[in-house]
């Protein structure tokens, strides 16, 4: 059913606007959208609120879903009660976390300002992001050889130097940069690496 969700759909059910935060690494998200009302955005940013976010805060401590209204985490600088005036009267957050090593977590915020989110929209935007997040986990079938030379081409290193530093053919090189471009769905061996190192691989 979330494949049915796209842009257009999660604008429908988040008139209001929404935040999607996707494969959050050490400080970073790897894909982050934020379609929440500028003047919102402008006046969030200045009132420096993500420390003090509720939501945020939620979010980073929590998995599955919660609407704004049942958020029970102080809120000193009041920020939902100040999202209200900006037409974002009711909202749900979903959060997701990998288990194992590399884990990773994502998170979504959506809003309206007419009524709460059925069960349904908020089992439909749970998937989605689901979906998202999955779509955004790192491949786990480069190889050695193949990380190797995009961490080669990471470093600025060109087919020549990877090949004599690695004692292979040329031929070999580029063969294990199409392999990985393939699997990381780069047009390039330089954007294959800027993944690649995005994901943390290399």
């Amino acid at each position: 059913m979330s494949q049915l969700l796209g842009p257009d759909e999660i604008g429908q059910l988040a008139p209001s606007g929404y935040y999607i935060a996707l494969r959050i690494g050490f400080a970073f998200p790897m894909e982050e959208v934020n379609a929440f009302p500028e003047d919102w955005i402008s006046h969030y940013t200045k009132q420096r609120f993500m420390l003090f976010d509720p939501v945020v805060r939620w979010a980073y401590g929590n998995t599955g879903t919660i609407r704004w209204s049942e958020v029970d985490i102080d809120d000193p600088k009041r920020v939902i009660a100040q999202a209200q005036t900006f037409g974002m009267r009711y909202g749900v957050t979903v959060s997701l976390f990998d288990s194992g090593a590399d884990a990773q977590r994502s998170f979504a915020s959506f809003t309206r300002s007419d009524r709460e989110y059925t069960d349904l929209e908020v089992k439909l935007l749970k998937a989605f992001l689901a979906r998202r997040h999955n779509e955004t986990a790192p491949p786990t079938n480069l190889t050695k050889a193949e990380l190797e030379a995009l961490g080669m081409v990471k470093d600025g290193k060109r087919l020549k130097e990877i090949a004599f530093e690695l004692s292979v053919s040329e031929g070999a090189v580029k063969q294990r940069l199409k392999n990985a471009k393939l699997k990381l769905g780069a047009k390039t061996g330089s954007q294959a690496a800027a993944l690649a190192n995005q994901y943390g691989l290399i």
